[in-house]
């Protein structure tokens, strides 16, 4: 670790998690970073703006091209000393193009068919079921009368939504030929814009997040889900919570770890940390629904981070930088509570109970971001805010959640 790591990171916006993944890797010792951004360096943090060895702005409608990322990377290289060792970034919707740059420069690291396994949903599952993983029936259609013929198949309990989809986003639950109808009719299937067809798999959804190292799983981590996410996107109003336990093999039992090492083998996982999400069905059957070959969202590195008392931020960032990672043990059980508007307005006017609980539950929480009087409504699944708990019993989490998600609510107008 002693020679200087030349990487160049992508960033095209600058919101809260995505610093702090910049800066997971600009801190690390030894590295020479340059960034590629839409958005302005100098709305970065003066201390983390002032370690950057490079900077190159990208026309905002650009920021995903390969070919904006190539020219950026080439125009930082002078200041790395050279072309990077490495090629960076968080965002979902980046890894593809990522790959492709990685390609056509000759750098390291994951490249564009196992990047693509990973973003195409109906390709991932096709590639899980080849390994003989378990998961969703599922068909890529280009008209509304092949999504109707696979409607017919899976008897009209489907997911429908985009193949390269993230966050939920433009996801339907369907019920009907008609729901079906009208789903497909949102995404326009056609030839060159194909629309996932899925079979809804009902029962608990869980997590399985895993740190490999060159193709290597060497750490994980679960966490569940209450309400599924599904729930939460067609329910704007539902507050919801992810629960970290304190027992490390609940709720991801070893035959389910085993599923995810595999999926992530026959996909293609080389270096970082991965998102598995996965359904236990009521009779104790497992479904993989979709991984991504990035961090997660949902505060959930966060609620790991406190559960093991360590930085999970800066632990990324030193394995896919110098590909090492120190597991620690997990001291606590952490929870996410998410308050989300409710009411027909786009503007918070009214935050009830959220003092009494701030009384009853004050010493558990560890992090929040609480909503504020006249903020504008998210148009995200977190909400207006959170509250990060922890303790060492999990049962105590999970009442402390239920608690909060019933006793406050957050008005919009």
């Amino acid at each position: 670790m002693s020679a200087v790591r030349a990487v160049a990171y992508v960033a095209p916006y600058f919101l809260p998690a995505t610093v702090r993944f910049l800066r997971a890797v600009v801190e690390q010792p030894g590295v020479r970073v340059g960034l590629i951004s839409a958005d302005p360096v100098g709305m970065l943090p003066a201390d983390l703006r002032s370690k950057l060895a490079a900077h190159h702005l990208t026309p905002k409608g650009k920021a995903l091209d390969p070919s904006a990322i190539a020219a950026g990377v080439r125009a930082m290289a002078p200041r790395l000393g050279g072309k990077p060792a490495l090629l960076l970034g968080t965002l979902e919707q980046l890894q593809v193009p990522l790959a492709q740059v990685r390609e056509a420069l000759g750098i390291a690291g994951m490249g564009s068919r196992a990047a693509t396994n990973f973003r195409d949903k109906s390709q991932m599952k096709d590639v899980l079921r080849a390994a003989g993983l378990p998961c969703a029936r599922h068909r890529s259609v280009s008209s509304i009368d092949e999504g109707l013929a696979f409607g017919e198949t899976v008897g009209y309990l489907a997911v429908v939504k985009p193949p390269d989809g993230a966050g939920g986003k433009a996801t339907y639950r369907v019920r009907s030929r008609d729901e079906m109808r009208a789903a497909l009719q949102r995404l326009g299937p056609r030839t060159g814009n194909l629309v996932q067809c899925e079979e809804f798999v009902q029962g608990e959804e869980r997590t399985l997040e895993v740190i490999s190292l060159a193709g290597r799983p060497v750490w994980w981590s679960a966490c569940r889900y209450m309400p599924t996410p599904l729930a939460v996107i067609e329910n704007p109003w539902i507050q919801w919570t992810i629960t970290l336990p304190r027992e490390e093999d609940d709720p991801s039992d070893p035959a389910v770890r085993k599923l995810g090492f595999q999926a992530l083998q026959a996909l293609g996982m080389q270096t970082g940390l991965s998102h598995m999400e996965w359904f236990r069905r009521a009779d104790g059957s497992v479904a993989i629904s979709e991984i991504g070959a990035r961090p997660p969202g949902a505060q959930i590195v966060s609620l790991i981070s406190y559960a093991h008392d360590f930085d999970l931020f800066k632990a990324w960032g030193q394995a896919v930088v110098f590909d090492t990672f120190a597991p620690r043990p997990r001291k606590y059980a952490t929870g996410a509570g998410f308050l989300r508007g409710q009411g027909p307005g786009d503007r918070v006017t009214d935050i009830i109970g959220l003092d009494a609980a701030q009384q009853k539950m004050g010493s558990w929480v560890v992090e929040t971001k609480l909503p504020r009087i006249g903020q504008r409504r998210s148009s995200s699944y977190e909400g207006e805010g959170y509250v990060l708990i922890r303790h060492p019993e999990t049962a105590v989490v999970d009442q402390a959640l239920a608690q909060l998600i019933t006793s406050v609510q957050v008005r919009c107008a």
